[in-house]
């Protein structure tokens, strides 16, 4: 028992787990910092952040000494229990902006979508690992459908960010999986097909317009505009070593929407500068980096694309919110991990 233990610790990936805290406690000290700027600080959300961390902590160490192989053959059950999660939540769940995407008990909530994004990557990895010579489209249909179906309850609910993340995730994976270049091809065209005809039948108005307000900001400088507006200004005024803790004009004094939650980067950049957000970006590549390694270190497929498939979603996501806080990309509503 001993022996094992002392195994455990040396095979543990302590430059990993060190990238994920040093993350977190920039994060803390962020959402610290903008609830000291409210007229009365309720710091009920650091503290839930903080209970979230120590929860995840454990899990760390409990999915670790688990054999995670035992995944694969219950992927099926945890794909049934995201898709009903997705299904349930179109109709009992908390709707915020426009989006019906939350459950919400006890003072808590969360998206079921989070859920799913990590039930998809367990989903394709058994998927592609039992089909792993197989590079017919039959194939691909097979892992499509299944991502589909996911993808398209997202879109009722509807949250186009989560869902394109979903549907990235899937693509990044099935072309790591060796897929033919003709059947990418058709892909793309596909792709591009629903993007028209999500377009003009699903996207709703306020969709179109952030869509169009990111091509043109000054069109809605008040209105959809804004969120973009002030948060390329907060990026930009942060300098080389930011203004200081609790000293962000644009977080402090509340131009910047959503501070705590969609907006939590451009909040590091005005504080703590240019210096600071290289170093969050560092981390993030570091993160990334450990997981596309134990990628290539595993001595199994279905471990492989557990691995790329989260080293996949996190670059996603950490692309989509900074490239968002800079004015790259469309406000999407797409959490910094």
């Amino acid at each position: 028992m001993f022996r094992r233990t002392i195994r455990a610790v040396r095979d543990f990936d302590w430059v990993l787990f060190a990238a994920m805290v040093s993350l977190v406690a920039v994060g803390m000290a962020a959402i610290a910092s903008v609830t000291l700027s409210q007229s009365t600080p309720d710091f009920g959300g650091l503290m839930k952040q903080g209970v979230a961390f120590t929860l995840g902590l454990v899990l760390v160490f409990v999915v670790g000494a688990m054999n995670y192989r035992a995944f694969e053959p219950a992927a099926r059950i945890f794909y049934l229990l995201g898709a009903v999660l997705l299904v349930a939540v179109l109709f009992v769940g908390q709707t915020v902006r426009g989006t019906t995407g939350w459950f919400s008990v006890a003072g808590w909530s969360f998206q079921p979508v989070e859920a799913a994004k990590i039930v998809l990557v367990i989903f394709l990895a058994r998927y592609f690992s039992h089909h792993a010579y197989q590079r017919d489209l039959r194939s691909l249909m097979g892992s499509g459908v299944g991502a589909l179906l996911l993808v398209g309850l997202t879109l009722l609910q509807p949250d186009f960010g989560s869902a394109m993340v979903l549907l990235a995730t899937w693509v990044a994976l099935l072309l790591l999986s060796g897929t033919r270049r003709s059947y990418v091809v058709t892909l793309l065209g596909l792709a591009a097909t629903s993007a028209v005809f999500a377009w003009f039948f699903l996207l709703q108005p306020y969709q179109h317009e952030r869509i169009l307000t990111f091509l043109d900001p000054s069109r809605d400088p008040l209105g959809r505009g804004y969120n973009l507006t002030q948060s390329v200004i907060a990026v930009g005024s942060g300098g080389l070593f930011g203004r200081g803790l609790g000293f962000g004009s644009q977080s402090q004094l509340r131009f910047l929407p959503e501070a705590q939650t969609d907006f939590i980067f451009a909040v590091v950049a005005e504080e703590m500068g240019f210096v600071a957000v290289a170093a969050v970006l560092v981390l993030y590549a570091l993160l990334v980096w450990r997981a596309i390694r134990l990628a290539r270190l595993a001595t199994d497929t279905f471990t492989a694309h557990i691995a790329a498939g989260i080293a996949i979603l996190f670059t996603i996501q950490i692309t989509i919110n900074v490239g968002m806080n800079m004015g790259l990309m469309p406000v999407t509503g797409i959490a910094l991990p």
